[in-house]
């Protein structure tokens, strides 16, 4: 009877053991997803900085230049806004939908990957 009362015991502790274990590769995993996510999306974020702010110089530039061929500095930076619009809200109309999409797939596969 004390044999069993043993296995029991050892079983119990076991178990106890495995579930412990299982709560902490549970937690890594989530600290290991949450920093793989993290880390994509803070490098992205560098990139997409660096990218616009050589558009901003791009436009500023060009803004400048068809400012001075059309005789008023103004007219450039009106024109090279006006199309800033026109092209936002082609993409609000036309692309919104498919943007979030990518977005939100590119998310979920970053994350069960």
């Amino acid at each position: 009877m004390e044999n069993n009362v043993n296995q029991i015991e050892s079983l119990l502790e076991r178990a106890a053991d495995y579930g412990k274990t299982s709560f902490e590769l549970v937690k890594l995993k989530a600290v290991d997803k949450t920093s793989d996510v993290a880390s994509s999306i803070i490098s992205n974020l560098i990139v997409l900085v660096v990218f616009a702010t050589f558009l901003l110089f791009i436009n500023l530039g060009l803004a400048f230049w068809l400012g001075e061929k059309l005789g008023n500095l103004f007219y450039g930076f009106f024109i090279i806004g006006g199309s800033y619009f026109i092209i936002g809200i082609i993409i609000h109309f036309l692309m919104h939908k498919w943007i979030k999409k990518n977005v939100a797939n590119y998310i979920i596969k970053r994350i069960l990957q």
